[in-house]
């Protein structure tokens, strides 16, 4: 059996990855060689030269040809980056994207050099990504992190272990569609990157997302508002005066979300855009 290179595996994936279409195949080849053997970035390019073992062909060949299927690369490699920090990822939770980046910016603006010592409230969290960047930029800050799924809450609770929030950061299992647990405070923050697919819009998703992404973190109800109209309902109740409520919306989604805090007794209601110009975040203030 002929030794390879780390360099020789990379090229074989980046090729199968390429004659597969897949647009990033120079970068998801390297993600993929990195992952089957357990190296970080910085340490893949420095062993490059260096022989593999048969185990790590193996794991690479497995991992190529679940991507090659359509499987979500964050799935094949159960890692993922979001706001520079590394995040365990596993079919239990939605893979962060770049838009949810606009509600992290929104939110550390709105309290940097205003409320440092922030509570902050993260409903559907997920993986914990919201609230693992926000932690990051904000250090005095303290946040509660709520998903209704067990499974879940398992994986942010690993996020926020392997970079450092523990002492920080309190997970809990909750219904964000249902009234709060009694004794959590008050916050000056609540944001949420909840479900808000349209169910009847579910089988037209893209098939990376249909076939693999847990289709209860997806889902909004009948017309992709449930959760919004539920939380503005439910845990208004907990933000303080002054206090700010900050969701990511779908495309189109904005003005009814801005309408549903206004008419809740929220003085200000207004959308920021992502990098595409669409209205990604709605941010209300109490």
């Amino acid at each position: 059996m002929t030794m390879k290179t780390y360099n020789d595996l990379y090229i074989e994936v980046r090729t199968l990855l390429r004659n597969a279409g897949i647009e990033n195949h120079t970068q998801e080849a390297r993600l993929i060689v990195s992952a089957a053997a357990g190296k970080n970035s910085q340490e893949f390019l420095r062993d490059l030269r260096l022989y593999t073992s048969p185990q790590v062909e193996e794991r690479v060949a497995a991992f190529s040809e679940r991507r090659i299927q359509g499987e979500p690369l964050a799935y094949v490699t159960g890692e993922w980056e979001f706001y520079g920090l590394p995040l365990y990822i596993t079919k239990d939770v939605l893979i962060p994207r770049i838009d949810t980046e606009v509600l992290v910016d929104a939110a550390k603006e709105l309290l940097t050099g205003n409320i440092m010592d922030a509570r902050i409230l993260d409903l559907c969290c997920g993986s914990g990504c919201i609230t693992i960047a926000l932690a990051h930029e904000l250090p005095a800050s303290r946040f509660i992190a709520v998903d209704l799924s067990y499974a879940a809450l398992e994986i942010c609770r690993k996020n926020i272990a392997a970079n450092r929030l523990s002492g920080r950061v309190i997970c809990m299992q909750a219904d964000a569609t249902m009234s709060p647990p009694a004794s959590l405070g008050s916050f000056d923050m609540i944001v949420s990157n909840p479900p808000y697919i349209a169910s009847a819009e579910n089988s037209s998703l893209d098939a990376s997302v249909r076939d693999y992404e847990p289709v209860w973190a997806l889902d909004g109800g009948e017309d992709g508002l449930r959760f919004y109209r539920s939380i503005i309902k439910y845990w208004k109740t907990l933000l303080k005066k002054d206090g700010y409520l900050l969701f990511e919306v779908g495309e189109g989604q904005a003005d009814s979300v801005k309408d549903m805090l206004l008419s809740a007794g929220f003085h200000t209601a207004a959308a920021r855009k992502d990098t595409l110009g669409t209205d990604r975040v709605v941010i209300g203030r109490l």
